[in-house]
């Protein structure tokens, strides 16, 4: 469920809405002044968690056993 971000051509105001589906987007209108002429705005997202190399890198490869057991 995308959370995006728009701003209101009447007041500037600048909101974010939760699309459900894709039948919302035609829903949008500013929660300020309720106009329906809105214009979507670039967001930047953002991860949780840490690259700090405790544990939380990944290996470029894996290898598999020739023994055809599972370790």
């Amino acid at each position: 469920m995308p959370i995006h971000e728009f701003k209101c051509k009447k007041c500037a105001k600048v909101f974010e809405f939760l699309f459900l589906n894709s039948a919302e987007k035609e829903k949008v209108v500013c929660p300020s002044c309720g106009h329906g002429e809105v214009e979507p705005l670039i967001s930047t997202f953002s991860l949780s968690g840490s690259t700090s190399g405790k544990g939380g890198s990944l290996p470029l490869s894996s290898s598999c056993s020739s023994s055809g057991r599972f370790s």
